[in-house]
């Protein structure tokens, strides 16, 4: 095990809790111990860990070693990141695993009732371990500590699945730190125009880092409706979607100026999708019947109607989970839930911080199954898959045929274990996609309006390995249960 990497890692996540205490001090909150002490701790395990460590070995890493650092760090940030649960709460210890879980890995789904009641450290750590997951662990370290800058890619590429080049500038560190400032400055423009409506500067900065990590983390139980404000929805709307954007498409328009962005054939794909369904979740409202006890919150007029669609698809397709006023899939019935189920599979672009299969993989399937098509009926035709004016080489297609496939069993694997824990088949299927997708609200008896403090124990461990490995982009995680890897590992 290469424990400087994991020492240098933790130390980090430190100073992201020595924040947390600042401001549970600013706000004169007895919180502000429990940060401080956490933060000792943790610099005590990442101090020991470059102690023990030996020189060089940062160099010597293959690349078997970094499937392993990768997936161990989130696993040990969110222990660390418990502590406060458990400390400043009344969590058991699976409950507070699935919320830092939740957080790190941008989920958005929770165990707490009653989140107004919290004292508001902890909301912004809540909120603060979503913005860190959003960009990835190993990208903050790559930016903000130079000394961990490697000469090869292996480590930032196993977190980094999604994102199909690897390198924008020469050196990887270089790389992380333009995103990383990318990052900071859409989480600041969002920010300030939350503090422009309705929102206080904490809450626009807590929901800022939420909304741009495409958590879903709010300071408040209703989370967005609790502001009730038309404005805060189309904000939150925008911004969801910019940032389920491959983020390297950002990078080039910040230095050629070019229109990279909208010549992008996945960014088309999935901004037309968006689009139809919006249509669609409107066209819903006005021809498909509601029940008598749920028509009461229905929006009225286009223009609510309009939102509402829009908000909901902007957080269900890039897995922010976000909820606002007058919308409740789960209690208007199957023609509703069915296609949110659908959205979250799917997800936004690779390279963003959303979740889900991801539209490139999508599209790709898409080609592949229309060209096998083709050759039904033309064996002798020679044809690739292209993407743009690109042709995408066929150890790609395959892996994205493979994820596609993969993805399907663990849903069915997830849907089985939570049946036998006494979900319905509703609640089983929605939260097993919504938690391998990293959505957060699910369906059934885990829907919007509901918590996930009811899930028995086992189902809340599952779920959490379940987040870890949907956020990894499964190949990560799996990769580790190889039994190759664990004899070649030298």
């Amino acid at each position: 095990m290469k424990k400087g990497i994991l020492g240098i890692l933790v130390i980090m996540e430190s100073f992201f809790l020595l924040l947390s205490m600042l401001i549970a001090i600013l706000n004169g909150e007895d919180g502000w111990l429990c940060f401080l002490a956490t933060a000792l701790g943790a610099t005590g395990i990442g101090s020991l860990c470059l102690f023990l460590s030996r020189r060089g070995e940062c160099r010597r890493m293959n690349r078997a070693d970094t499937f392993l650092i990768v997936a161990l760090s989130w696993i040990v940030f969110s222990l660390i990141g418990m502590v406060p649960y458990l400390w400043l709460t009344e969590m058991d210890v699976s409950s507070a695993f699935f919320e830092t879980m939740s957080g790190f890995t941008t989920t958005g789904a929770t165990c707490i009732r009653e989140i107004d009641n919290l004292p508001r450290c902890l909301l912004f750590w809540r909120a603060i371990t979503q913005w860190i997951g959003g960009l990835g662990i190993v990208v903050f370290s790559f930016a903000l500590i130079p000394v961990y800058e490697m000469k090869n890619s292996n480590l930032y590429s196993a977190e980094v699945t999604g994102l199909g080049l690897d390198k924008l500038r020469p050196k990887i560190g270089a790389t992380a730190r333009r995103v990383l400032l990318i990052y900071i400055v859409l989480t600041s423009v969002c920010a300030l125009l939350y503090w422009a409506g309705p929102m206080s500067l904490y809450d626009a900065c807590c929901h800022a880092f939420s909304t741009i990590a495409t958590g879903g983390f709010s300071t408040h139980s209703d989370s967005i409706a609790y502001f009730h404000s038309s404005y805060i929805e189309y904000v939150a709307s925008l911004f969801m979607i910019v940032s389920s954007i491959n983020f390297s498409l950002y990078y080039y328009m910040s230095i050629r100026r070019s229109r990279v962005l909208f010549q992008n054939e996945e960014v088309r794909v999935f901004l037309g999708y968006l689009a139809v369904a919006v249509v669609g979740f409107v066209l819903l409202f006005y021809f498909e019947p509601i029940p008598d006890d749920a028509t009461a919150a229905l929006p009225r007029g286009f223009e609510e109607t309009f939102r509402s669609a829009l908000f909901h698809v902007s957080s269900v397709a890039t897995s922010t989970g976000f909820s606002a006023q007058k919308f409740d899939y789960v209690a208007w019935g199957a023609s509703f839930w069915m296609p949110t189920v659908v959205i979250m599979a799917i997800g936004a672009c690779a390279g963003s911080t959303a979740g889900g299969i991801k539209m490139i993989r999508i599209i790709i399937c898409a080609k592949s199954v229309f060209n096998e098509l083709i050759l039904m009926l033309h064996p002798r035709a020679v044809i690739g898959v292209r993407v743009g004016r690109q042709i995408v080489p066929e150890h790609k297609v395959r892996q994205a045929l493979s994820f596609i496939f993969i993805y399907i069993l663990l849903v069915v694997i997830a849907m089985t274990c939570y049946s036998l824990l006494g979900a319905d088949v509703d609640t089983a299927l929605g939260s097993s996609i919504s938690m391998l997708s990293n959505v957060g609200p699910a369906t059934g008896a885990t829907g919007p309006a509901s918590t996930f403090a009811g899930v028995p124990a086992p189902g809340k461990w599952l779920m959490s390995a379940y987040m870890l490995i949907g956020r990894l982009e499964i190949f990560t995680v799996l990769f580790l249960l190889m039994p190759n890897y664990w004899k070649d590992r030298k």
